[in-house]
Parts: structure tokens; sequence; C-alpha cells
């Protein structure tokens, strides 16, 4: 087996996972992703196949995978078995600020010549504080660093200093801490995320290793993809480290760049010669403009999908621009958060539509031949108190007592309320309270015994507590709602109800033991909140949609790779 030229590393969100007592809380109910996020980013796909092209082996470690899949998985060992001159590290989500760093310290413990990079969103807004991690080499700003990863590459391989390389920071041989001007922004992708899922089951083959190329625990089961639309956003919701505003302070992207609706649509086939899986295409497609996303509707459209398709909508759309989405993609199921049921709230959140205009959306896509819509309420926004989460739970039942196909969904913004968000970066303006601001603070602050410790934020409406329990109490009157309305089963409403329930006893039970300074206790009921924590909430059974038998298609994968496809 070739010796990689660069081994990129997925941390799991806390290293010690394992051993350490935490309810993580209903923070990834609504992902694919368990409370690890074991999912890496799709940069590492993209990154991979982009230095493939220039000529470097790239190898991906889904380290978060390995050690959720087997209990007695060593991730250490591992570490020290791999050979590589240069270790990437993803810090996208700052969910991984304590993982990212602990494998970054077991790396260089290991192979302390090897050069070790740090990339992602939250790599690129911490950037400062990561060089106070004496591990850390390099970091990578920006969202698209394929081409400056290549030429740090090129200067690692060769021995010089990376003195010309956009968007790096680094570490020179004296320990001083240079900034490169993040002046690397591509305003077109023509020449990123090519051919990277193909490239992809091609390295599962080269390497002859399935397990560390799992985006995910269950994916094998469920093998869902997601295909991206762009990089950037121009919408300004006032909670997102990914909004118009963030990437413009925080990243350098003045726009958003978009994938043309034929590398869109290509993706769409590749993914379709691998599995039957469903595809997620991320992004309301209608950003780029009514031609592109015309456009990418002709083209799937054209393409006949046999893969299930989920759309999203950032906002309410025409009854027409519904229409063609059928056409193009029978049986779809669509996507949209309109945060809270108040427009009050939701104009405060960057949201200005109303009630009326969803309902009218909803019929349209369900008219329009979607099987499921699914709608995303929040909690932790500016200007909602508690009465308000609880009267946005009657409007979910409004919502299922008019629309027979319809998913409505709540959870809170948790842990973290975006660094380089809106509401992040001027709390007082939208009546937030930060409780953390600083990397270091973060990466403890996830090690605490209950999410309610870990919330980074209060607002003036709702404390931490009040945030926690009128979490817990929305999930359990919202699964009482869809259990008499039929939208789930009795079963599936029983076992969420036992899971809230035995939540909402460990969270009081982790408040007694912090109270009283009684933390060796915690181990008592580790076994109690691994269960609650790794078991499926009803809302991510909900949202998993119907598969075939055959999920994965080995055979056509292998002979499309034969044929160089």
């Amino acid at each position: 087996m070739p010796q990689p030229d660069l081994i990129l590393l997925h941390p799991p969100s806390i290293y010690d996972f394992r051993t350490k007592t935490i309810l993580y809380g209903p923070s990834s109910d609504l992902i694919p992703s368990s409370p690890i996020f074991e999912m890496y980013p799709i940069g590492f796909a993209s990154i991979a196949e982009y230095l493939e092209r220039a000529g470097y082996r790239v190898r991906i470690v889904n380290l978060a995978v390995r050690m959720l899949r087997n209990p007695n998985f060593d991730a250490e060992k591992l570490i020290k078995s791999l050979s590589s001159p240069v270790f990437g590290i993803d810090l996208h989500w700052l969910l991984h600020a304590h993982g990212a760093i602990e494998i970054a310290r077991i790396v260089k413990r290991h192979h302390p010549k090897a050069k070790l990079v740090l990339g992602g969103l939250s790599a690129s807004y911490y950037w400062r504080e990561l060089f106070h991690y004496p591990e850390i080499d390099y970091v990578l700003r920006g969202d698209s660093t394929e081409e400056p990863l290549r030429q740090l590459m090129e200067c690692i391989i060769n021995k010089r200093e990376p003195i010309s390389v956009p968007n790096l920071s680094w570490r020179d041989e004296k320990g001083e801490v240079h900034e490169n001007p993040l002046s690397y922004v591509p305003n077109e992708l023509n020449d990123v995320m090519v051919r990277y899922y193909e490239h992809t089951v091609k390295s599962v083959v080269r390497y002859r290793d399935l397990a560390n190329y799992l985006p995910l625990q269950r994916w094998l089961r469920y093998p869902i993809t997601a295909v991206l639309t762009c990089r950037g956003c121009t919408q300004n919701c006032v909670i997102c480290g990914g909004s118009a505003t963030a990437f413009r302070h925080a990243y350098n992207r003045g726009l958003p760049a978009f994938r043309t609706p034929e590398a869109v649509a290509h993706d769409v086939r590749s993914i379709g010669r691998i599995t039957r899986g469903p595809i997620f295409i991320l992004g309301d497609i209608r950003q780029a403009g009514e031609d592109y996303a015309h456009r990418l509707l002709e083209l799937l459209s054209q393409e006949k999908p046999k893969n299930q398709l989920i759309l999203e909508l950032f906002r309410p759309a025409p009854r027409e621009f519904l229409s063609k989405m059928g056409e193009a993609c029978p049986e779809f199921c669509l996507e949209i958060s309109p945060e809270s049921h108040d427009p009050e709230v939701r104009t405060a959140c960057g949201r200005h539509y109303s009630n009326e205009a969803l309902e009218e959306t909803i019929a349209g896509a369900l008219a329009a031949g979607c099987v499921r819509v699914d709608v995303f309420f929040m909690i932790g926004l500016p200007k909602q108190t508690p009465k308000s989460v609880m009267d946005t739970i009657d409007y979910c039942g409004s919502l299922l007592d008019k629309f027979n196909r319809t998913s409505p969904f709540i959870a809170p913004i948790s842990p973290f309320l975006d660094p380089g968000s809106l509401a992040f970066e001027n709390p007082e303006r939208y009546g937030y309270r930060l409780l953390i601001r600083g990397l270091e603070e973060h990466r403890q602050a996830l090690v605490a015994p209950s999410w309610k410790y870990t919330l980074n934020y209060e607002t003036e409406w709702m404390t931490r507590s009040e945030i926690v329990a009128s979490a817990y109490e929305a999930l359990l009157r919202l699964n009482r709602l869809k259990a008499r309305h039929g939208s789930i089963s009795k079963e599936m409403a029983e076992a969420e109800e036992v899971r809230i329930n035995t939540a909402i006893e460990m969270l009081h039970r982790i408040d007694n033991i912090v109270s009283s300074g009684r933390e060796e206790e915690l181990p008592q009921i580790k076994a109690t909140v691994d269960r609650v924590n790794m078991s499926m909430g009803g809302g991510k059974r909900e949202l998993e949609l119907p598969t075939t038998s055959l999920k994965l298609r080995p055979l056509t994968t292998l002979w499309s790779l034969v044929r160089g496809q």
C-alpha cells in the first residue's frame, strides 16, 4: 500500500467520549450524525481529489466513525501506525474543538517531524488562538483551501518556507507566527469538487479501507449523501455562522460562489451509480437566480434520478416553481425552516415571510407531488419566550391538521451559538448574552457533564435553564401531537416519550451531582446517559426516507471505475 503524502483525520467532537459521562441533549436529533458528529466535511473529499490531480496521494481516516463502531478501537494506536509527512485535521464545526486538539496532540506525540495543518470555518475564525497550542504548524483559512493546500504541500515537500501561500497562517522554525493574506477566494468552483464522489470510491479500493471512509456510523444501513451547490450564502439569518455577513467578515467572501448546474447534476448521477439512498441537494437552488434553478431542474428532469431527492427552500416559493420541482424530481422531499410560528420572532431571526406564505408553499409542494414537507423550528431565538415556544408547538398541531404529509420538527440552538453569526458578533443588539467566547472556553465547555452547562448563550427572554426546560417540554408535546395525528407510530411515540423523560431525569441527576460537588458519582449514571445519547431520537428516525432493499450498488460502482467514468 503506497504511503500517502497527506492523511486527513476527522476527529470525534469529544475525544474521550467513551469514558466521560456527558448528556449531549438534542443537538444532533435532526441531522444524520450521532452526538459525536462523525460526518466529515464534504471538503475532505474535494481536497483529496484536487490534490491527487496535482500528483499527491491523500488518505481520509474517519476516527470518529471508527471509535463509534468499535468500543475497543484504539485511535492512538492507529495514528501511531500511520506514516505521512503531513497530517490534516478539520475544525469546521466548533463542536470538534475538543477532539481536534486532542487528536493533534496524539499526532505530534507519535510523529513529531510530521507537519500538522488545520482547516475549516471554525479553524479560520479562531486561527490566532489555535497557535496557543504548540502542536499546530499551519492553519488554512477560508472556505476554499484546495489550491492553498496544494501550494503548501509543495513547500513542505521541497522544504521551503510558505511565505507566499495564500490564506495560510503558519509557525516558522523559531516559533514565530505569520499571517499570509486571505486572498484566495475563488468566484468560480469549476476546478474543485470535480468527480470527488468517484475519487472517494477509488480511494476505498486503493487503500482497501472502507471503514475509514464511511461518512456516518450508520451509513451502510442508510446511505444518505449530500450535494453542495455553493460556498457562501445570500441570506443573513441572525443565528447562522454561515450567513452572508459571516462569510464576508470572517472568511473574506463577499459573494457566494456557485457550482454550475451541470456539476450538481453530475454529482446526482455519480451518486446514483453507488447507492440508491436519498440525496440532499444543500441550499436553496434559487440563490443563484431563477435561470440557474430552472436549468438545474431541467438537467435533473433529463437525468431521471432513481434516488429520492431532498430539496431545500430558504423562503416560500410560488406554485409554478414547485410544480417544476415535482416534474424534475418525482416524489421529492422538501425542507424549509421558518424558525418560529411568530412572525415577529421570525423577522428578528432574519426570515421575512408570513405564515400564510409558508402554508401556501406547503400546499403547493404537496400538490406538485412532494411526498413530505419537513418544517423546522428552533428554540433560543431573539424575542422568543418559553410561552412562545409552546405556541409554536400549537402551530405545529395546526399544520398537522391542515396537511397530512407535513412533518414539523423543533430543536434548540445547541450547544453553541455560531461564532461569526450576527448574534455572536453583536449579542446585545439581538438580545443575547454570551457566556463563552474563546476557543479554549468552548473546548472545556464541551466536556461539561450536561449540555445545559455547554450552552454558550442566554437571551433576554430565556435563561440557559429555561432554554433546556423548554426544549424538552416542546419535544414531549410535539411527540404526543404527532402520535395523535398518526404521523408517527404508537411504538415510535412511546419509545420517544421514554427517551425524553429519561433524558430529563438524567439532567436533574447531573444538576444535583454538580451542585453538591459529587462529580465522582457521574460514572454511576454513565450507562443510562449513553443509552439516551446514542438511541435514535424520534426526529432522526422520522427524517429517514424509505430506501430500497439494495441500498449500495457495488458491482455497478466497480464497473464504472474500471471504465474510468
